[in-house]
């Protein structure tokens, strides 16, 4: 906590055995720093964005105020014209008239580069980017008692896309959102993402502890990712990725819409071409590995993939990773850690 309260982001909270259990057996809540909110609204925000995010635009949410408004959540990513990595993004309506706009929940560590990417490619008289900064926070709140916790201290059933609740963060209320797709293939553990005003995020968080709700950690954030075979951009993805090595080509793209920045290099890789690196889940056994590491074939001299992410599974009983491999290696497949000689890291299919 900070001196006023609030909860900040912590590796964790002195037990992480303890707290992977609250995540994956019964409820936790995670104070997130990973990502941050943005505000794009003005004369065409949804249009203007149109030619930028790589998905499609979500349909503006309906209800009746002062209930829960109710829409859709929709994933993708922010592209360089070489159809590399600027962010991902998830994005929402921030309210149910266009004057809201639209929120775009996008990697910390891409920040800069997005406020950047917008400088150059969003027309201030149709569409303005504000920055909703330390002005709003993420909570995750996760596990198989998280739905009952998140319906007894927002007063609405979870249910899929995302709710507004009290006008939205930025006027402030918050807004709740189905994470399971932060968490893809970790099917124990289903998680809603809630942004909400900084000035209520100390209030939440006590009434998510009274209904249940046990600190978690990011440490346990970062094993249950890993876990789950889901990238991290600033981690797993730069600016140097293009999202078909992440995986990212069926859940990213709305591949029926109008022209986007980058476009042209993810149509000629579905059609016509190939990458030659693919994120794959690695599992590690005893040995000791840090992200960075290069992989060989047995007896081999030529790197042949590099390690991005670590964890100590609890689920798997080792050390499990993410990381990328050449377009040669077939899952499933064993590679060497460090050198043609080193200890043998399993490669598989990222589930995510």
């Amino acid at each position: 906590m900070t001196s006023g309260g609030t909860p900040e982001p912590r590796r964790h909270y002195g037990d992480p055995a303890a707290e992977y259990r609250a995540a994956v057996e019964g409820c936790g809540v995670v104070r997130r720093d990973d990502r941050r909110l943005l505000r794009v609204h003005g004369r065409a925000p949804a249009r203007m964005l149109n030619g930028i995010l790589t998905n499609r635009i979500p349909g503006p949410p309906a209800g009746t105020p002062p209930g829960a408004l109710r829409g859709d959540a929709v994933y993708g990513t922010i592209l360089t014209a070489k159809g590399r990595m600027v962010t991902d993004v998830v994005t929402l309506w921030l309210g149910a008239g266009g004057e809201e706009g639209l929120g775009l929940n996008v990697a910390t560590h891409g920040h800069d580069a997005v406020m950047r990417h917008f400088a150059r490619f969003l027309p201030p008289r149709m569409a303005r980017v504000e920055d909703l900064g330390d002005r709003v926070g993420l909570l995750t709140v996760l596990g198989p008692g998280a739905e009952g916790v998140v319906r007894e201290v927002l007063g609405l059933e979870p249910g899929e896309g995302f709710a507004l609740v009290g006008g939205g963060p930025a006027a402030g209320g918050g807004a709740r959102r189905d994470g399971s797709a932060v968490v893809f293939g970790v099917e124990q553990v289903r998680s809603w993402d809630l942004w909400l005003r900084a000035d209520r995020i100390e209030d939440t968080w006590r009434r998510l502890a009274d209904a249940g709700a046990a600190p978690v950690g990011l440490g346990v954030w970062h094993t249950l990712r890993v876990e789950a075979g889901f990238p991290e951009y600033g981690v797993d993805m730069d600016d140097t990725t293009i999202p078909v090595e992440a995986g990212l080509m069926d859940r990213a793209f709305d591949h029926g819409k109008g022209c986007y920045t980058g476009q042209e290099v993810i149509v000629r890789i579905r059609h016509r071409g190939r990458v030659n690196w693919h994120l794959r889940a690695m599992r590690f056994g005893d040995a000791a590995v840090r992200p960075g590491e290069k992989l060989f074939e047995a007896g081999g001299e030529k790197m042949r993939g590099r390690v991005t992410s670590v964890a100590q599974s609890p689920r798997f009983g080792q050390a499990i990773g993410l990381g990328y491999v050449r377009r040669e290696v077939v899952p499933p497949a064993t590679l060497r850690l460090g050198s043609g000689a080193g200890a043998e890291v399993r490669v598989e299919l990222a589930r995510a």
